[in-house]
This record gives structure tokens, C-alpha cells and sequence, in this order.
């Protein structure tokens, strides 16, 4: 809803600007106030955030991207999932959004029928017309119908005629009235009337979108009589052709079918027989124009193009780098164990480049996008030994801890960029996630009997959800939605508001079954007095943009 209310509150202070601008154009032609009008009612169709999120695909800068906390997998013998994650989302809980979108939705579809009966109904009256030999620009056909004078069609446009008019015209009025159709076809009025009706259509419920409807007809209309003016018709015949429409005739039922009639009549008949040529727009304002509608369009562009993600960010070796580090293929073995030997020399064995990126830049399966097939089929072994001034060097005995600190991840990360080449950038997408809050029932969670204590969560049994049940020891909620994420294919955002880390155990409930892991999941969690609700959020997702294959050494 947010970027909505946004964008409507921007387009409407555009609008103000736009009065504002056409008061000050009040003494000068119509036409440039009808282009004001006009821009004003594109703003709608044309939101603020699209032109920055247009600037935003600009990639035009490279970037060194260093590491920052976000969610982490880590592995341990065996794969253990947990972490902190970063993405935010907000859950709907009372159906409002959906509630607002339905009064939009009937309100879009009764608009638009309407518009398309009456479409249907000048279609219908232009296929029963009968061509006439008139010299005009476009095809000129007589109807029956005792609609007045009026250009219908946006692409293929038709001047229809009512029956009887060039019987009831005097000829130089008749000549007035064509005059003035034809400035209509010069300027495309129906398009731009056709764009607008789209606009009301979608801001139905918006008063100033039909404000604008209302001034593009009346400043259209000023502007054609101007324009025939100019061409040296004679305002009294000009004006008594008017009156003679307006009397016999009905006018369209259509905004987009360009007539003679329409805007105030009055004060238009008064302005033709005044015959006061207004003035160009001077230089001055016509340069101060122009650099307003650049501004409004190459303003948020720019915006957008200073946020653009680095096209080929790569990720650059950080001052925490492995001392030495070997690379070689794997021939088979263990799979993804990651094993601390004496010295602190670190051995990865069976690792794909999936898993080096998962566990560099702290994230899910689900937040990695592109790079090569073989990012998920080659697999590496890989000794690594971390420098002497490393915290994992200073440990007794030395070894590598998880989760993974940023001095460690920056390791990895330095690994990736010098031996993978590897390139990336960051995107926020949004997303389908759940959201980890308190439940009716109990807390069974206990405090942490030893806050010394390796944090450790798992099953009861066979160290996944294959199990017998949920346990975790000296886990905090932070690790549990994220040890989660993987089986629900979503982040898990902690919303639980408890501090601290918990010892817990709690066993699957029998009759869920094991097929329906959701609800088996969601059972185990009712049970510990927690409980997930669903919602959408942006999610932090690394984008491969360039990765190579490592040389053997």
C-alpha cells in the first residue's frame, strides 16, 4: 500500500504545480496550457518510483562490496542451519489491503464498462454511416444519428457528420466547423484523451484525475478556436456555426471523440468574437518549461542511477585472508565436511561453489541467483590455513568456529575473489516469507542451563527433520527461524521479541505425519508455544554476475 499512497500524494503535487504553472500561462495560448494539463495527467501513468527504479538498471560503476551480517548457513560435521536474518516484512492482519483493492477493482471494471458500451456504441454508428465525397485529410462519413460533428478513432480516426448539416450550415459555417475538426486530427486530440480515460479508469477514486479530464477538454477546445481563428475565419461566422451544433445537435457521448462543442460555451463564444490573439510563450518561461518537465523525468532517474547496484561488483580480498590455501578437485569422499585440524589448517571437503557462497556471505540456498551449472555439480577440496593474528589462531587449540564472525567470512570471501574470480552484486527482491511470533499457548522454553555452551539445535534424532522431534541447546530464536528456512524454502524472520538462548525439546506430533512437512513443522512449534504466520518481504539475494573455475594447486 505504501508505494501507492506514495506515488498519489507525488502525482497530486504535481498536479498543484501544474495549476500553478497554467495560471501564470493564463494570458498566453492554450495550447501550452493544454500541454501542461496533459503532462500533469501522464504523471499518473508514469510513478516516480519507476523512472528511479528505470535509473537503477543503469549499472555504470563497479563497487567493492565488503561483507556485512546476514543470515548464515554453517556447517559442522554435518550441516546445521541457523543465523540472523535481515530481511524485513510486514504481515497483513486484517485483510484491508485486500478489502481496499476490491472497492478498486469494481470500481476500474464498472468505468471501463461503461467506457467500452459507449465505444461500442459510436463504433456501431460509424459502420452504419455512409461515406460522403468531402475533401478532408481522413474519411468523412454521414450518420443518422443527431450527434454533432466529430473526429472518432485514435489510429484509423473517421470524421462523422450528422445527416442534414451541410443543408443546415451556411457554407463558411460549414467551413468554420470542418476548420476546426481538422485541427483536432492535426493534434491527435483523441490519443491524448484516450490516455487520460485510461488514467481515470485507474484513479477512479482520485477527484483530481477527473479536475484534469475536465481542463484538457476545455483547453483543447480553446486551443482549436485559436487555431482557426488564426487561419483567418471570421469569429461571427465562427461562432454562429458553433451555436448552430450546439442547437440542432447532440454532443458525443465520448471524451475521445473530438467535437466542436464542449469546455464553457459562453466563455468561448466570447473569446472568438473578442478575436485577442494571445501571445507565444516567451523565451524565459518557455526555457523554464522545458527545464521543469527534464527535471521531473531525468531528476528521479538520476536518483535511481546513484542507487544502481555495481554492474560486475567483485568481491575484493579483505584485510582477513587465509595465509595459504590449496585448491584441488575432488576425486570422492566425504562430502561437506568441513573438518579444524592441529595448527588450525582447515579442511572443506566435497564443496561446491553454492556451498563457498552460502557460507562467505551468510545466506540461504534460495538467495543465490545465476552463475555457471556448475556451481551446484563441481565439487573442491580445500586446505586453508588462517593467519597467525586471526582470532581462530588465538583459540587453544586453534580451530575454526561457527557461526562464522565477519573476520572469517571475510576470509572466504578474500578466497572466492582470488582464486574463483568471483564477481557479484546485491539485489533486494521481494518475496514470500514467515514470520516467527509467540503463540496462545505456554512457553516450554528453558533458559540455557550453560551459556558457555556451543549452540547447538537440531532433531532429536539424525541431526534433521527426519527426526523424531525439535530440539536445540543454548539456541537462541534467532537460530531457529533460520535453521528453518531451509525446509519451509523461505526466510523465517524472528518476531518473537525473546532475548536470550533456550534449551528446548520438543517431539513431532504422530498424527501429522511426515509428508506434510509444513504442518508438521507448525505443529512442533505450537507445541513449544511459538507458531508461523505467513507474509512478504524484501529478501537480500547475491547475484552471480562472473565466477571461474579455480587452477589445481
Amino acid at each position: 500500500m505504501q508505494p501507492i499512497l506514495n506515488h498519489i500524494w507525488q502525482s497530486t503535487l504535481f498536479v498543484a504545480a501544474a495549476w500553478l504553472i497554467t495560471l501564470a500561462l493564463r494570458k498566453n495560448r492554450a495550447q501550452a496550457r493544454y500541454w501542461v494539463w496533459l503532462v500533469a495527467s501522464v504523471k499518473f501513468a508514469l510513478p516516480f518510483s519507476m523512472l528511479i527504479w528505470l535509473g537503477s538498471q543503469v549499472s555504470w560503476r563497479t563497487a567493492t562490496m565488503t561483507p556485512q551480517p546476514m543470515p548464515i548457513i554453517t556447517t559442522e560435521h554435518a550441516v546445521q542451519l541457523r543465523g540472523t536474518p535481515t530481511a524485513r516484512a510486514t504481515v497483513s492482519h486484517t485483510g484491508m489491503p485486500e478489502l481496499l483493492f476490491l472497492i478498486w477493482a469494481c470500481g476500474f471494471i464498472a468505468i471501463s464498462v461503461r467506457w467500452a458500451r459507449r465505444w461500442a456504441r459510436m463504433n456501431a454508428e460509424v459502420r452504419a454511416s455512409r461515406a460522403v465525397n468531402v475533401e478532408f485529410p481522413i474519411p468523412v462519413k454521414i450518420s443518422a444519428a443527431l450527434l454533432e460533428p466529430g473526429v472518432f478513432g485514435v489510429f484509423r480516426p473517421v470524421l462523422l457528420l450528422p445527416e442534414g448539416i451541410m443543408e443546415t450550415l451556411a457554407p463558411a459555417q460549414l467551413r468554420t466547423v470542418l476548420a476546426h475538426e481538422l485541427c483536432h486530427v492535426r493534434r491527435r486530440d483523441n490519443l491524448a484523451m484516450a490516455m487520460h480515460s485510461t488514467v481515470q479508469a485507474l484513479f477512479w477514486f482520485h477527484p483530481p484525475v477527473w479536475w484534469i479530464g475536465a481542463k484538457l477538454i476545455e483547453e483543447r477546445e480553446r486551443a482549436c478556436d485559436e487555431e482557426v481563428l488564426r487561419g483567418g475565419s471570421d469569429p461571427e461566422t465562427y461562432a454562429e456555426g458553433i451555436l448552430s451544433v450546439c442547437k440542432l445537435y447532440l454532443a458525443s457521448p465520448l471524451e475521445c471523440v473530438a467535437g466542436v462543442s464542449g469546455s464553457n460555451l459562453n466563455r468561448r463564444i466570447e473569446e472568438i468574437m473578442t478575436n485577442r490573439i494571445a501571445p507565444r510563450i516567451d523565451l524565459p518561461r518557455r526555457a523554464l518549461l522545458v527545464a521543469a518537465g527534464v527535471l521531473a523525468i531525468i531528476g528521479p532517474l538520476v536518483i535511481g542511477l546513484m542507487e544502481a547496484p555495481p554492474l560486475r561488483a567483485q568481491a575484493q580480498p579483505s584485510q582477513s585472508a587465509f595465509e595459504v590455501a590449496s585448491i584441488r578437485t575432488w576425486t570422492g569422499g566425504e562430502i561437506g565436511g568441513v573438518h579444524n585440524n592441529p595448527g588450525g589448517l582447515l579442511e572443506f571437503r566435497g564443496c561446491t561453489l553454492q556451498y563457498l557462497v552460502q557460507e562467505a556471505f551468510n545466506v540461504q540456498p534460495f538467495q543465490i541467483s545465476g552463475g555457471p551449472g556448475w556451481k551446484n555439480d563441481d565439487r573442491f577440496n580445500i586446505d586453508a590455513k588462517p593467519p597467525a593474528s586471526s582470532e581462530s589462531s588465538h583459540s587453544n587449540p586453534p580451530y575454526w568456529k561457527w557461526p562464522m564472525n565477519a573476520e572469517q567470512r571475510g576470509m572466504l570471501q578474500s578466497l572466492l575473489a582470488e582464486r574463483f574470480h568471483f564477481e557479484y552484486r546485491r539485489e533486494s527482491r521481494e518475496g514470500p516469507v514467515y514470520v516467527l511470533t509467540r503463540g496462545s499457548g505456554p512457553l516450554k522454553l528453558t533458559d540455557s542451563k550453560d551459556k558457555n555452551e556451543y549452540p547447538w539445535a537440531g532433531a532429536v534424532r539424525g541431526g534433521a527433520l527426519s527426526g523424531d522431534g525439535l530440539r536445540g541447546i543454548n539456541e537462541s530464536m534467532d537460530d531457529l527461524a533460520w535453521r528453518l528456512a531451509p525446509y519451509l524454502d523461505r526466510l523465517v524472520l524472528n518476531r518473537t521479541e525473546l532475548a536470550g538462548s533456550y534449551d528446548f525439546l520438543a517431539k513431532y506430533p504422530e498424527e501429522d505425519g511426515r509428508a506434510d512437512r509444513v504442518g508438521m513443522i507448525l505443529a512442533t512449534l505450537k507445541e513449544l508455544g511459538l507458531k508461523l504466520e505467513a507474509g512478504k518481504g524484501p529478501i537480500e539475494t547475491i547475484v552471480i554476475e562472473h565466477v571461474e573455475k579455480p587452477s589445481a594447486n
